[in-house]
């Protein structure tokens, strides 16, 4: 406890209050985008229950827990391309704060969004009951249609290289 000579103490803690996460529901998740030449590497979404057909990010998922979110990007890339990335190959993108247009306002969501050049192995669909198809695609001809807060980040790339200047290191989505 601390406080002000003479005045009462005032109790301290570590944890914020449990009423605090009654309010928000924040998830967080690592997204591996593959980059090649001009190109990146995206899968075509079924079964998931989330925009199947849609293209995404070719590994991707949520941090779990014990895990940081560099874990997760190596942990995703290995368990739904079966490659190898070393941690220190795993380069910041952006970080994409995100709600669900129309969605709930208490959910919110924090994209890590990572990009790498060097891995190990042959990008190949581990889940295929999760991805019907696996595939490069130049940053100017996207496939149709694209998961559309990862297409934001997509254009943002893209953007960036075209001019010379770099992903702004925050984005926001759907609010």
């Amino acid at each position: 406890m601390t406080g002000a000579p003479g005045a009462e103490p005032v109790p301290r803690t570590d944890r914020y209050s449990e009423r605090d996460h009654d309010r928000f529901a924040l998830v967080p998740a690592a997204y591996v985008y593959f980059r090649r030449e001009g190109q990146v590497l995206l899968q075509l979404r079924q079964g998931t229950g989330y925009r199947d057909g849609f293209w995404a990010c070719a590994a991707a998922g949520h941090v779990e827990e014990g895990e940081s979110v560099i874990d997760t990007a190596v942990r995703e890339a290995r368990e739904e391309l079966g490659v190898v990335v070393a941690a220190e190959d795993v380069r910041p993108l952006t970080v994409l704060h995100r709600g669900e247009p129309r969605g709930p306002a208490i959910e919110q969501r924090v994209d890590f969004m990572f990009e790498v050049t060097r891995w190990t192995g042959t990008p190949s669909i581990q889940e295929p009951h999760k991805a019907a198809d696996l595939a490069w695609f130049p940053f100017v001809a996207l496939p149709e249609p694209v998961v559309p807060h990862e297409l934001a980040v997509l254009r943002a790339v893209h953007d960036a290289g075209r001019h010379g200047a770099e992903v702004p290191r925050v984005l926001t989505f759907g609010f």
